[in-house]
C-alpha cells in the first residue's frame, strides 16, 4: 500500500471527510443530517471539508441544493438555524465518479493535493464494489498512514463472502483503520449499557446466573420492505438484523467487564460471547427456532399487504422476515440461563428492546396469587423513545389492600431527564468518533466473522430441511408458533406480561 507519513492529532475532528455515495439514501437521510447537528454544536474543526462523490452528474451548486432540501426536510425546524445551515454548505464539495474506474480517482487525489489533515473515507455504497474503491484508493496514491475508512454493515452474505470482503479491505487499509458501523453502537442506551453493567455494584455483583433467570431482546419493525425487495429477498431477517444488531446486544450483554475502556479491551471481550454461543443442533431447530413471513393485516387501523404481495415480489420465495430463537452463552457466567432473541417486520410498533428477568426469591412470603409478579425486570429501551426502567415490588397503597404487591418502575426516560439535552442520533455519535480515530464503538473483523459462522451454522440446517416459513398476519408479534417457543418453558415474552 502505498503510503504518505502525515501526523494526525489524536482526538481532533480535524478530517477530510470523502463520501462515498453521497446522493444515496442513508446520506441524505442520516449522514448529512448527523454532520449538520455535529456542525451546529460546534464539534467540527472549522478546517474540516466535505466531499460528496457520486455517479451522477452534479455540479457543485446543485449539489448543496440537494443536501439542503434534506437537511430542511428531515431537521426539526427549531434545530434548523441558517447561520449554521450555511456555514455547513460552505464545508461541501463534490466530484462526480463512477466508482469502479480507476481513472477517476486521480480527482480525489488531486482535491487532496496540499491536504495535511487525515482523510476518512465513507462507502455508503453496495458491500460488493468496497473492494473496488479501496483498491482504487489505494493505487491512485490517495492513501496516506492516516487513512481511514468506514464500512456499513451487512458485511458479506455468509462467512465466505465476509472473509473476501474484509480481505480486499484490508489490502489498502490495516485493521487499526477500519471502522465497521453497527449503528445500534452508536445509541445512548447502548453506552449507557456499559455504564450501567460495570458502574454499578447493584447490577455487577448480579450479572450472572445465580441472578438472572432468562434474557430477551426484541427489535421489531412496523416496516415492510419499503422498496428493497432485491436486497432483503436474497438475505432474510437473520441475515440483515440478527448477524449483526442482535448479536451485538447479546454481546454486550454478556460479555465480562473488560481491562479498561480501550477498542480492542471490549472488543476482546464480545468475541468471547460470539466464540460461545451455543450453535444449533437438528433437534432444537424445530424447538427452538420459528421462522415467519408475514401475509396481509393491518397496522395502526391501515391495510397493508403480505410479503409476496409487495411490489416486485417472487410469489414462491420463502425467504423469511421473522427470526425467533432461544440460544445461550456457553461459559460459567450464564450456564443455563437462555437467550430469547426475537426480530421481525409488520410488527404493531416499532420497538427495540432488552429485557433482563431477575430471578425470584428463594423464599416467597406474600400472597400464592402474586407469585408470578415477584421478580424484578430492567427493561432497555433502544428505540422509539430510549430509556431505562427498573421493575420493582412495593406495598399497594390502600388500607384495604393488606400486603397485597404492585408492580412500578424506577424509570430514567432520557427525554425527560434531561429536558434541555438533545439526544443525539446513534450516527451522530459514530461519526464524531471515527473523526477522532477512537475505534470502540465499531466492530472489529473477528467480530464480523463469528457471527457468519455461528448465523451459516443455521441457515445450513435450514436449507437441508427446506421448509417453507411460518405465516404470520402484519400487526402481529410473529407466528403463533414463536408464543409456543417460550411459553413451552414457563415464560412469555415481555408485552404479554
Amino acid at each position: 500500500m502505498r503510503q504518505r507519513n502525515r501526523s494526525g492529532q489524536a482526538g481532533s475532528t480535524e478530517v477530510d471527510l470523502v463520501l462515498f455515495g453521497a446522493l444515496g439514501d442513508l446520506a441524505q437521510r442520516k449522514l448529512f443530517p448527523a454532520l449538520y447537528h455535529l456542525e451546529r454544536e460546534g464539534l467540527l474543526d472549522p478546517a474540516t471539508r466535505l466531499l460528496g462523490l457520486a455517479r451522477q452528474g452534479h455540479d457543485l451548486d446543485g449539489f448543496r441544493c440537494r443536501v439542503e432540501k434534506s437537511l430542511e426536510a428531515r431537521v426539526k425546524t427549531q434545530e434548523l438555524d441558517r447561520e449554521t445551515l450555511a456555514r455547513f454548505l460552505a464545508r461541501l464539495d463534490f466530484l462526480p465518479l463512477d466508482f469502479t474506474c480507476p481513472e477517476g480517482y486521480g480527482a480525489i487525489r488531486e482535491w487532496r493535493r496540499h491536504a495535511s489533515r487525515p482523510m476518512v473515507v465513507y462507502l455508503s455504497v453496495a458491500a460488493r464494489i468496497y473492494g473496488d474503491i479501496c483498491r482504487h484508493l489505494d493505487t491512485s496514491g490517495c492513501l496516506d498512514d492516516t487513512s481511514r475508512v468506514v464500512v456499513e454493515k451487512p458485511i458479506g452474505y455468509d462467512l465466505a463472502s465476509s472473509a473476501g470482503i474484509n480481505d480486499a479491505i484490508a489490502a489498502a487499509f490495516p485493521e487499526s483503520r477500519v471502522y465497521r458501523i453497527d449503528h445500534y453502537l452508536g445509541k445512548e442506551t447502548v453506552q449507557n449499557l456499559i455504564a450501567l453493567r460495570f458502574a454499578n455494584p447493584l447490577f455487577g455483583t448480579q450479572w450472572n446466573q445465580n441472578h438472572i433467570s432468562h434474557v430477551e431482546i426484541t427489535v421489531a419493525e412496523e416496516v415492510g420492505i419499503e422498496g428493497r425487495w432485491g436486497y432483503f429477498d436474497d438475505a432474510g431477517q437473520l441475515r440483515d438484523m440478527v448477524q449483526n444488531h442482535l448479536l451485538q446486544l447479546v454481546c454486550l450483554i454478556a460479555m465480562d467487564p473488560p481491562a479498561n475502556l480501550d477498542a480492542d479491551a471490549i472488543r476482546d471481550e464480545k468475541v468471547k460471547v460470539l466464540k460461545a454461543l451455543k450453535p444449533f443442533t437438528d433437534d432444537m431447530l424445530g424447538r427452538d427456532v420459528v421462522r415467519g413471513q408475514y401475509t396481509a393485516g393491518s397496522i395502526d387501523g391501515k391495510a397493508v399487504p403480505g410479503y409476496l404481495e409487495e411490489e416486485g415480489a417472487n410469489t414462491k420465495s420463502h425467504t423469511e422476515s421473522f427470526v425467533a430463537m432461544k440460544t445461550g452463552v456457553a461459559n460459567w457466567r450464564w450456564a443455563g440461563v437462555p437467550f430469547y432473541l426475537r426480530t421481525g417486520k409488520r410488527m404493531p410498533e416499532k420497538l427495540s428492546q432488552i429485557v433482563i428477568h431477575f430471578r425470584q426469591q428463594p423464599h416467597y412470603i406474600f400472597d400464592p396469587d402474586q407469585r408470578d409478579l415477584a421478580a424484578n425486570k430492567l427493561v432497555i429501551r433502544l428505540q422509539p423513545e430510549e430509556g431505562i426502567a427498573l421493575e420493582v415490588l412495593t406495598k399497594d397503597s390502600g388500607l384495604d389492600k393488606g400486603m397485597r404487591l404492585r408492580r412500578g418502575p424506577l424509570h430514567l426516560d432520557f427525554n425527560s431527564a434531561f429536558p434541555k439535552t438533545r439526544i443525539p442520533d446513534a450516527y451522530e455519535r459514530l461519526l464524531l468518533e471515527v473523526m477522532k480515530g477512537q475505534q470502540y464503538l465499531f466492530v472489529r473483523r473477528d467480530e464480523v466473522e463469528h457471527a457468519w459462522q455461528w448465523c451459516d451454522n443455521l441457515i445450513a440446517a435450514w436449507e437441508e430441511h427446506d421448509e417453507p416459513p411460518r405465516r404470520y398476519p402484519a400487526g402481529s408479534w410473529g407466528p403463533v408458533a414463536s408464543i409456543a417457543m417460550i411459553t413451552q418453558d414457563g415464560r412469555s415474552w415481555y408485552e404479554d406480561y
